[in-house]
Formats: structure tokens, C-alpha cells, sequence
């Protein structure tokens, strides 16, 4: 429980409040860490002494003829879950450091439980990282996987909704911080981490739209970072590898800072079974003499982004509705398309949503 590593790291912390030497020894005396570096490793008779007793123990002046290692000050037992597991010592006059020992005693006892509750969590995290992933790939359910289950409290035949929070500039590490905002009152919802830019949210599908919703929204601004968030639909038990799915689906019709449901999908449905090859084929017939022009492919996304209206395109854009007219121009010579036939409007509308899609995975 007490390592070399965390009574270093207590110590770092400690000598940001005091300057007096200040040292911590594990159960059998022997000195982990210590702000004077020549005392690691050697016996504190004294350490020894406080942890068997489990007992504060002033050490005076006199004591350091009969006691081996110790020095004029205070030592105080460290208890965790009801055990002594270190010493903690301070070098000094007795009644000058005596007002602020059981204060340190304390901040110290707080920093070891923050670091043993943090390496459960992280334990629990890899742990259920590795759940997910076998569970998702599971055609049946085998005794050890239900073990594992178990073992994370996760009921294996509820109801799922999986949503994918896809992160537009880094990796979001504190898992921690999001399910203790999140506040799952049945206690079902988790969060992992799915590659470095995503984290899954693994949800009881116990709320209504709205409140889903809403909750994300929260979540979103809490995060305070980039982010699109795809949502499948509620699933059987036996059926999590779909709805997986279908959050991936929502995922890859999200812009940056929306939240898009799978059940909403119409053309965005479709869109998702054409193979990058046939997109990557499309792009070329459509686009091949105008690929490589920035200005033409600006215009035409703002103009679908406008929902076709010119003068909004041009107020956007900040041109003269005649330079508008005569973009349009040179795109329908450039690519041979009529922009008045809905089936070559379509067309460059598809070739213009691939063409984005594409640049973003590269």
C-alpha cells in the first residue's frame, strides 16, 4: 500500500507546507523517503517503535543516545483502513512542531487514500475497457464473461444504448470526473475509453429523448472541448454489437458539437453502406476538374449549407450576387452538371458530402 513512489510523492507534497526535515518509514523502521536524501534507507528505531505501538512518539534530545536512527522530533503512525501501514516523522523541538503534527498525519493519510482510490478506479477502468471489448465481439455469452460481468456490477440482460463521444482535439483522460457528473441515480451507466479520441458511454436506456438529450448537452459543455456524439438505440441484451453499430452510424453524420440519434438517420442510413470505393469513384466523376479548386468547393458547400438560397449564399460568403451567378457558371462547365435537374443538383450535393467525409479521414 505504501510504496517508495507514493511516500516520495508525499514528501514533495509536505515540503510545499514546511520547512523542517521531514521523513516517512514504512512498519519496520527502515526510512522510505526523507526531504534530507542522506537518511534513505537507515533504520529509525523510533518508526519502529510508533508503528508496533500504534502511537505517537515524541522523540526528545536525550533519545537519540539510546534510540538507533532517530533525531529530536515527533513521529506519528499512518493508519489506513484501520491498520498502521507507515510512519511519519518530523525533525524538531517536540513543543514547537507537536500544534501541527496531527494536521500532517492527516494530509498525509488523505493524499494515500486519494492515491489507492484513483489506482482502484484506474484498475477498474482497464478492466472494464477489456470487458466491453470482448463483449462486443461475444456471439454467446460464456460463464467467464458473466463472471466479469459480475464482477463490475453490469447486468448482462438489461437494456442497452450505446453513445459514442467522438473528441475533436485530445484525449479526455478522467474518466472519473464524467461519471461522477454524469450521476447515474440506478448506477448502471459507465464510460470507456475507445481508442484515443473516443469515449463510450455504455447507458441503461432508462431515460426518455429529451432528458438524454439534455443530459448530453450538459455533458458537452462540461467537457468544455470539441466533440460530436452518436447515439444508437435502445437494444436487447443479445443485440449489442447493433447497437453499437448504429451509434457508430450516427457518429460519422455528427458535425462538430452535434448530438445526432441513429433513429433520426434518412439519407445518412444509406450514405453509411457505400463503400469508400465507390465514394472515393464518385468524387472523380463528379469533381476531377474542379478537386483542386478551393474557391468553387467553398462556394458550393455554403450554397447547400444555405439550403440553395443565393442571396444567403452570397451574404455568407460576403460576394456580389453576380459573382455568385458566375461561379455557378463555371462549375456546371467545369463538371458538365445542370444546376436546374434535381439529378445533377443531388449529384454535386453527394460528391461535395463525400469529398468532406474523405478529407476528414485522411
Amino acid at each position: 500500500m505504501l510504496s517508495t513512489f507514493l511516500a516520495k510523492k508525499i514528501i514533495d507534497e509536505v515540503k510545499k507546507c514546511l520547512d523542517e526535515n521531514v521523513l516517512i518509514a514504512g512498519v519496520d523502521g527502515v526510512i522510505m523517503a526523507s526531504s534530507d536524501a542522506a537518511r534513505v534507507g537507515l533504520f529509525h528505531e523510533g518508526a519502529l517503535l510508533c508503528a508496533r505501538e500504534r502511537r505517537k512518539m515524541v522523540i526528545y534530545k536525550e533519545d537519540e543516545e539510546r534510540l538507533q536512527g532517530v533525531k529530536n522530533g515527533l513521529n506519528l503512525p499512518i493508519f489506513f483502513l484501520g491498520s498502521v501501514i507507515g510512519v511519519i516523522g518530523i525533525t524538531g523541538e517536540p513543543e514547537r512542531i507537536l500544534p501541527y503534527g496531527e494536521l500532517l498525519r492527516k494530509m498525509t493519510e488523505l493524499l494515500i487514500q486519494e492515491s489507492y482510490y484513483s489506482e482502484q478506479f484506474q484498475w477498474r477502468t482497464r478492466g472494464l475497457e477489456s470487458f466491453v471489448y470482448d463483449w462486443l465481439q461475444a456471439d454467446t455469452w460464456s460463464q467467464e464473461l458473466i463472471g466479469r460481468a459480475a464482477l463490475f456490477n453490469i447486468d448482462l440482460t438489461a437494456k442497452r444504448q450505446f453513445i459514442i463521444i467522438q473528441l475533436e482535439e485530445f484525449t479526455y483522460n478522467s474518466l472519473a470526473e464524467l461519471t461522477r457528473f454524469w450521476d447515474d441515480p440506478r448506477d448502471q451507466d459507465f464510460f470507456v475509453h475507445r481508442g484515443n479520441d473516443r469515449i463510450l458511454l455504455i447507458h441503461g436506456a432508462h431515460f426518455e429523448k429529451e432528458t438524454l438529450t439534455y443530459k448530453l448537452e450538459r455533458l458537452r459543455s462540461f467537457m468544455n472541448l470539441p466533440v460530436r456524439i452518436g447515439i444508437g438505440q435502445a437494444v436487447e441484451a443479445a443485440d449489442v454489437a447493433a447497437g453499437y453499430a448504429q451509434a457508430e452510424r450516427a457518429l460519422a453524420a455528427a458535425k462538430p458539437n452535434w448530438i445526432v440519434f441513429e433513429e433520426d438517420l434518412r439519407l445518412d442510413l444509406c450514405l453509411h453502406e457505400i463503400s469508400s470505393t465507390a465514394r472515393e469513384e464518385f468524387i472523380k466523376r463528379i469533381l476531377r476538374n474542379v478537386r483542386n479548386n478551393p474557391e468553387l468547393l467553398d462556394t458550393f458547400q455554403t450554397f447547400f449549407n444555405q439550403n440553395m438560397s443565393l442571396k444567403e449564399t452570397a451574404s455568407v460568403l460576403k460576394i456580389h450576387i453576380n459573382t455568385l451567378h458566375y461561379r455557378m457558371k463555371k462549375i456546371q462547365d467545369l463538371t458538365g452538371l445542370d444546376l436546374k435537374q434535381l439529378p445533377d443538383v443531388v449529384s454535386l450535393y453527394l460528391a461535395l458530402r463525400f469529398l468532406d467525409e474523405h478529407t476528414k479521414n485522411e
